[in-house]
C-alpha cells in the first residue's frame, strides 16, 4: 500500500506542468513514545495553560498569540487576524532557478520529501523533468506554501524519482563566525600530519545507513521488555575516557591500531579465499 501523500499540487517548469505528490522521506513513527504519568496514581497527566499572575486555568477559546514589546506590554494577535495574513496556497511547486547539485550549503537543509507523479497521466512529464535535470546534473530551487508557511525547496533527481528538501531561511542559520572565531590559528605539519593522514586512510569506507544503529531507541526498547518481564535492568559499565597528554604518542598508537586492523582483515580475506579454493 502506497504511503499517504502529505501534499498534492503542481510541479512546474515554465509552461511545463506536472501533477505531483509529496511524501515524508524521514519518519519518526517507529520511535518509542511515552505518556507523562502520575507516579502515585498511575494515571496520565494532562497539561493545562494557567495565567502567570493569578495561577487560574485558561480555557482554549481565551488563548491568543502575543508579541512582547520592550516595555513588557504585549501586542495581541487574534487567530483570525493571523489567518488573514498567512499566504494562501496555490498548490504550485514552481522551479524558478536551476543550480549545480552541490551549490547549496548543507547547513541550510531541513527536511526531505519524496516527489512522485500524482497519477499515470503525469508520469511522462515527470520523467521528462527528472531526466533533463539528471543529464544536466542540476537541482531546482522552488517555492510553495507548505504547512501554512512559504517554503523554499531544493528539488533533485533521486534514484528513479525526485526528492525535495525544505531549506532553512538565511536568518534561521547562525553564522559560524561566533563559534569558530576563537579557534587558534595552528598549522600542523611533519610527522604528526603524516600520521593523521595514515589513520584516515586506514579507516576509509562508504556510508551505509543500515550500519548505524539508534542505540537510544534500542536501549529503551530493551528496558521496557526487561520491566515487562519483571527483571531488574542491567547497569551499563562506565566507560573510562583517558585524557590525551601526548598528542604524538596518541597518533602513533592509533596508527598502529589501524594498521593492525587492516592486517587482520587481509589475513581473514586470505583464509576465506583458501577455504573457497578447497571447497571448489
Amino acid at each position: 500500500m502506497a504511503a499517504r501523500a502529505i501534499w498534492r499540487g503542481l510541479l512546474s517548469v515554465g509552461e511545463l506542468i506536472c501533477p505531483v505528490t509529496l511524501h515524508g522521506a524521514a519518519s519518526e513513527g517507529e520511535r518509542i513514545s511515552f505518556h507523562i504519568i502520575n507516579r502515585e496514581t498511575g494515571h496520565r497527566v494532562r497539561r493545562r495553560f494557567v495565567d502567570s499572575e493569578n495561577g487560574k486555568p485558561v480555557e482554549d477559546e481565551d488563548i491568543v498569540k502575543g508579541y512582547e514589546m520592550p516595555d513588557g506590554d504585549f501586542v495581541i494577535l487574534d487567530p483570525e487576524e493571523v489567518k488573514a495574513v498567512v499566504p494562501k496556497s496555490d498548490k504550485r511547486l514552481e522551479m524558478q532557478t536551476f543550480i549545480a547539485c552541490n551549490d547549496v550549503d548543507t547547513t541550510f537543509f531541513e527536511r526531505p520529501y519524496f516527489v512522485a507523479p500524482a497519477d499515470e497521466d503525469a508520469a511522462e512529464a515527470y520523467a521528462l523533468i527528472r531526466e533533463a535535470m539528471e543529464e544536466k546534473k542540476v537541482a531546482g530551487l522552488a517555492r510553495t506554501v507548505l504547512f501554512r508557511r512559504v517554503r523554499t525547496l531544493l528539488v533533485r533527481p533521486h534514484g528513479e524519482g525526485m526528492i525535495a528538501t525544505t531549506l532553512n531561511f538565511d536568518y534561521e542559520v547562525r553564522s559560524d563566525t561566533e563559534i569558530f572565531e576563537e579557534i587558534s590559528d595552528i598549522r600542523v605539519s611533519g610527522e604528526m600530519l603524516d600520521l593523521a593522514r595514515h589513520i584516515i586512510k586506514t579507516k576509509m569506507g562508504r556510508f551505509e545507513p543500515s550500519e548505524f544503529d539508534d542505540r537510544y531507541e534500542q536501549a529503551v526498547a530493551e528496558l521496557v521488555k526487561t520491566k515487562l518481564a519483571g527483571r531488574k535492568p542491567k547497569k551499563l559499565r562506565k566507560v573510562e575516557t583517558g585524557k590525551v597528554t601526548d598528542l604524538m604518542e596518541a597518533l602513533r598508537r592509533s596508527a598502529g591500531a589501524g594498521a593492525g586492523e587492516k592486517r587482520g582483515k587481509t589475513k581473514a580475506t586470505g583464509r576465506e579465499a583458501g577455504r573457497r579454493r578447497k571447497a571448489g
